[in-house]
């Protein structure tokens, strides 16, 4: 088995829908939500960045039994629980500089009930739906039965709580009756899963005794909520079945009227994403196309899935454990940092550690001392003689070529560790271009150049002009870079760019201020 190669879906695919998991509502939005939000929006402004467009779509898990439970523990309503928290959700994106295309709460989007129903009776008409008593180990959680041997020292593997011992009688849907046609799509990279130790991990499962599953709960368990069971009241659809139904239902499907997206965002050409967590990856790589192909539906075409973060050593969650409040972090240290740090810092396949001191250093060192820097130093030098250099312009040695050079190259080295689904590796081909020409200004020192020049050295003046087209192209060329990872300050770095003539000696404001540690957005749910 090869790995695919990761120009395919640039080359071959211009439109592009991405989508970020919905959460669950029974609490407050964590730094993992914040995580997710930020790398799906990355993914659709960088297609844009590129010429191609780009749908992007969050939402929220309503139906879920443990809003319910947190509504009862609270003594309000569930609908107005997840009401209340839902919009939460929806503040935090807007905090984030998020703006969904489509942002579907799965209890109140007009026409989802109704797409959960037709997916619903499709598998139903496939055989694929039968009824069966069943007693199994259930954590409310994670909203999934285990087996014993799944679980570790009696426990929850994500939550480390003891499952419930429930016996009912549930709908099932015939799951193994895909696990080999689906370990194909996998390996074939038909459904592509990235990374690689991920898609792993899913032919993994899928080579193993894949067992049918759950797709429905009493409705005396659920009180009701949730969407019925066509033709059975007396029990509602599953929550990862209603839940998964969302990235179709918030497309119109499937009313699909005239200025619905299904068509042009799933039935047609475009690139269908999901970005998830890891501990949510085998709904979405399993239980999602095994659905889709027994509802006659096209499948995603990638699952991009991210690890997960701690904070402070602790494990985030919303109930008890250690969590940041990520809104709270951005009206402390500002939507860059905290959009920086979430692509930034975080590893593809470990999981990473956040703490106040990492999110301002990451901050300071790369935007305010790095690029922020480099761009205010390049903006007063040019103001301090009229420009006679743009960008592109050769200071005519060998390191201004290899600069110039690694600038022409800048946008292929950033498409492909976006293809691949490492923004890490995208920013560090960022910040190595500013780190190299930050050792072009020391080594060529334009300041004693423009000295030279208004004393009337006609060679500094040349060797000063040819300096500043380097360094603008490597600005202009980075501030465009930025645009998705930290799009208010890339417009910032834009402004001063285009303000380099006209302004005589004013002073550079910075585009990127430092920011100081204080310990705000930390906080135990």
């Amino acid at each position: 088995m090869q790995d695919l190669d990761p120009w395919q879906d640039l080359d071959t695919l211009q439109d592009l829908y991405v989508t970020a998991s919905i959460p669950y509502v029974n609490g407050a939005p964590h730094l993992g939500h914040a995580l997710e939000l930020v790398h799906a929006d990355v993914l659709a402004r960088h297609r844009r960045l590129r010429g191609g467009a780009a749908r992007l779509q969050s939402g929220t898990d309503d139906h879920a039994l443990k809003n319910v439970t947190a509504a009862r523990g609270t003594g309000v309503a569930v609908d107005d629980l997840v009401a209340r928290n839902g919009d939460r959700f929806v503040a935090l994106s807007a905090a984030l500089g998020v703006r969904p295309d489509a942002f579907v709460r799965t209890s109140r989007h007009p026409g989802h009930a109704d797409a959960v129903r037709e997916v619903w009776r499709r598998c139903a008409a496939a055989g694929d739906l039968y009824p069966r008593s069943y007693s199994g180990l259930y954590c409310t959680g994670c909203e999934q039965f285990y087996a014993a041997g799944e679980l570790t020292g009696g426990r929850c593997p994500e939550h480390g709580t003891v499952p419930d011992e429930v016996t009912e009688t549930n709908w099932f849907f015939r799951l193994s009756r895909y696990a080999g046609g689906l370990a194909r799509l996998v390996a074939d990279g038909v459904l592509d899963v990235v990374p690689a130790a991920r898609r792993n991990e899913v032919l993994g499962f899928l080579a193993g005794e894949v067992e049918d599953v759950s797709v429905s709960r009493p409705a005396a368990r659920a009180q009701g909520w949730g969407v019925p069971v066509p033709g059975d009241p007396g029990q509602v659809v599953y929550v990862w079945f209603d839940a998964l139904v969302n990235y179709v239902s918030g497309l119109g499907w499937p009313a699909n009227g005239p200025d619905d997206g299904y068509q042009r965002w799933w039935a047609g050409g475009a690139g269908r994403v999901h970005v998830v967590g890891k501990g949510i990856a085998r709904f979405h790589t399993v239980l999602w196309p095994a659905l889709l192909l027994s509802a006659g539906l096209p499948l995603p075409t990638r699952v991009l899935v991210h690890d997960y973060l701690t904070v402070e050593g602790a494990k985030i969650a919303k109930s008890g454990a250690q969590a940041a409040d990520p809104a709270a972090l951005v009206a402390s240290y500002g939507v860059d940092a905290v959009r920086w740090w979430l692509v930034r810092e975080p590893a593809p396949l470990t999981t990473t550690d956040f703490t106040v001191e990492r999110l301002v250093g990451a901050h300071d060192r790369d935007l305010a001392n790095g690029v922020g820097n480099l761009v205010s130093r390049t903006v007063a030098l040019a103001r301090r003689r009229p420009v006679a250099a743009g960008p592109g312009r050769s200071a005519g040695t060998a390191d201004a070529h290899d600069l110039l050079a690694r600038v022409e190259h800048l946008p292929v080295a950033v498409d492909a560790a976006v293809a691949r689904y490492d923004l890490r590796a995208a920013c560090t081909a960022l910040t190595d271009v500013v780190a190299d020409a930050g050792r072009f200004v020391g080594r060529h020192e334009p300041w004693h150049l423009a000295r030279a020049a208004a004393d009337g050295d006609a060679t500094a003046g040349e060797h000063f002009d040819a300096v500043l087209g380097v360094l603008l192209s490597v600005c202009t060329a980075v501030a465009h870079e930025l645009r998705p990872f930290v799009p208010d300050g890339a417009a910032r770095l834009e402004g001063l760019l285009r303000s380099v003539s006209g302004q005589g000696g004013d002073p550079v404001p910075p585009a990127f201020p430092r920011v100081r540690p204080h310990g705000a957005g930390l906080g135990h749910l």
